[in-house]
């Protein structure tokens, strides 16, 4: 807690004061193994491992039929529901 916010309200009185998103930070561990093949795919593709990592979690969001953002999110959930027939 910041200030007497939680986390979430923090960061959403930040973004209404600054009119921007922030970018969340996180630090991900990785074997030795899975670094080297992650490395390898950065190498072969010319991506930096931000990129790699970008398209990593859309990938996993999207097969778990997670929206991201607010237009997304409306988008699936009108596309959900199903035309009423017509008269």
């Amino acid at each position: 807690m910041r200030g007497g916010l939680t986390d979430e309200e923090y960061r959403w009185k930040t973004i209404r004061r600054w009119g921007k998103a922030l970018m969340v930070g996180k630090r991900v561990q990785f074997d030795d193994e899975t670094w080297q093949a992650i490395e390898a795919v950065a190498d072969d593709t010319g991506k930096a491992f931000q990129e790699l990592a970008d398209e990593a979690f859309a990938d996993l969001l999207k097969k778990h039929k997670q929206p991201v953002g607010l237009k997304a999110a409306l988008k699936e959930s009108v596309g959900g529901r199903k035309a009423s027939p017509k008269r």
